[in-house]
């Protein structure tokens, strides 16, 4: 699997489960606190091409594949 990127903040339950499932599937995966690295919603707006209310919000890849819940039913549906 391509490398997973979860942009989240600190404090989010999902962003948190979202790291552990990474971490217990053994995924590559990078963690881009939006808060720490100024990513703004605009900036993550325009990342991902529609509106951003919440966070995780998730790539493999280069494909958005949504919040946690959509991330964790892409690798259960893979097999991972």
């Amino acid at each position: 699997m391509e490398r997973v990127t979860i942009f989240g903040k600190e404090g989010c339950g999902f962003c948190t489960r979202a790291k552990q499932l990474c971490e217990i599937k053994d995924l590559d995966f990078k963690y881009l606190d939006i808060h720490k690295e100024n990513i703004s919603q605009a900036d993550l707006e325009k990342t991902i091409g529609k509106p951003v209310v919440t966070v995780p919000q998730i790539f493999i890849g280069q494909e958005h594949v949504g919040g946690y819940t959509e991330f964790s039913n892409k690798v259960a549906e893979l097999g991972l």
